[in-house]
């Protein structure tokens, strides 16, 4: 199992914090692992006291956790005080993991988290290590030093803020819109996602909203697919909050986005494998018409229950460009096919296309791949062209090569997931 850790402090009415962040990292079935850097008393209508952890507990309790266990990824969340933050921030040197700040520095409840110079702090010590940092409109005012009204101050104070190179997601509930408005900078670039206003205030939003984040990070997802997966699950999160005392509700961190486990895991599988096309598939390899990677869930019947890129993986100005999210019966003819395969091993679940080369087939060949052939100039069905393609070749090919020379030939590389076909792509170059 993935393991993400997090660095924040306790709330002892368990609605944010690392309860809340770990509840949400198992939700999507990450195992979630935690530093405590203090503790409060709250309930959802105040915060009582802070205890703060000494720094030797801190640094005791990170070296247990990294010294038993693989960090797929880490968030910080309430750190306190300078001191804790550049303490934090010199233990995680030592790690190349990916980071996401929550800069938390007030509570959903009211009243402070922080002690002055810990805004400071977070932009010395910690963002130069951290892949995206998830601040509220207050905090980024904070951050950046200027007041955010509008657009145009949002841009400007998520460029101020990563200005060293982090990408930073501002959360556009604070602003005074008519929809929320989030803002992602992302190598250099502002992308803006907007979602209906739900008019309810929810306790351990930003909690839950970057402990997902994290967790997707520890799957392997990029941040672009993390963050827009993860803000999808905040939306039913605050949508089916909850009450458990007599002030704010309390988000629901266990909601699950898709209809059921298998499902579910179809698509964190696909948007992992995705993000590994979009950083090293070579252009030669991309069709015309975009590359896709399509996924079934076990015991499929029909090409709706098949995974796949909406839109493809294209290129575009020499970049590859993920068109759309992964959601069931986007590829029907690739579904097809990997049904058809299906009929002869249930394991085989995964193909991917890629342009066809005649060095690319005989790579495959050298590496001991079996590589059968589709004879598309046939009127043949996708299940005849299958059938004759195994039948051919003794067992389910590795992959299948078309022979018609009046359209584009493609490879279609064969696997029992995404892990397994993206691998064996990788091999090829």
């Amino acid at each position: 199992m993935k393991v993400a850790l997090t660095i924040a402090g306790s709330d002892s009415v368990g609605g944010a914090g690392i309860q809340a962040d770990i509840k949400a990292m198992g939700s999507l079935d990450v195992h979630g692992v935690c530093v405590v850097t203090a503790v409060t008393a709250q309930n959802t209508c105040e915060v009582s006291e802070i205890f703060p952890v000494p720094g030797e507990i801190i640094e005791a309790q990170f070296r247990s956790v990294v010294r038993d266990c693989k960090i797929g990824a880490v968030k910080t969340g309430m750190l306190y005080s300078a001191e804790t933050a550049k303490l934090v921030a010199e233990l995680l040197e030592e790690h190349e993991v990916p980071l996401i700040i929550d800069p938390v520095l007030t509570a959903g409840v009211g009243g402070p988290l922080a002690e002055n110079g810990l805004a400071e702090a977070i932009c010395k010590h910690l963002m130069p290590l951290c892949e995206l940092i998830t601040p509220n409109k207050y905090e980024a005012e904070t951050l950046s030093g200027i007041e955010i009204n509008n657009e145009y101050d949002a841009t400007l104070a998520c460029e101020l803020i990563g200005k060293e190179g982090s990408s930073v997601y501002l959360k556009g509930g604070h602003i005074d819109t008519k929809k929320v408005v989030d803002y992602l900078y992302l190598s250099s670039q502002i992308k803006k996602y907007e979602y209906p206003r739900l008019n309810r205030s929810g306790h351990g939003s930003g909690c839950t909203l970057s402990s997902f984040i994290t967790a997707n990070c520890a799957k392997g997802m990029n941040i672009a697919s993390s963050v827009v997966k993860s803000r999808e699950l905040i939306q039913r999160s605050i949508e089916t909050q909850y009450a458990i005392g007599k002030g704010d509700e309390v988000v629901n961190p266990l909601v699950r986005i898709d209809a059921g486990p298998p499902s579910r895991e179809v698509i964190d599988a696909l948007e992992t494998a995705a993000s590994r096309i979009l950083e090293v598939l070579p252009s030669y390899l991309v069709p015309k018409d975009g590359v896709n990677i399509a996924y079934s869930a076990p015991g499929a019947e029909g090409p709706g229950e098949v995974a796949a890129v909406m839109g493809r993986i294209t290129l575009s100005n020499g970049k590859l460009k993920k068109n759309g999210p992964v959601k069931f019966g986007a590829a029907e003819q690739l579904g097809y096919i990997v049904l058809g395969m299906m009929k002869f091993d249930p394991e085989i679940r995964c193909a991917m296309n890629l342009k066809y080369s005649s060095d690319t087939a005989d790579i495959m060949e050298e590496l001991g791949f079996t590589v059968g052939k589709f004879d598309r100039r046939s009127n043949k069905s996708v299940e005849s062209l299958v059938a004759d393609s195994v039948k051919k070749a003794g067992k389910v090919p590795d992959a299948i090569t078309d022979t018609d020379a009046k359209k584009e030939r493609i490879i279609r590389v064969f696997g029992k997931n995404p892990g397994d076909v993206v691998g064996k792509v990788e091999s090829v170059f």
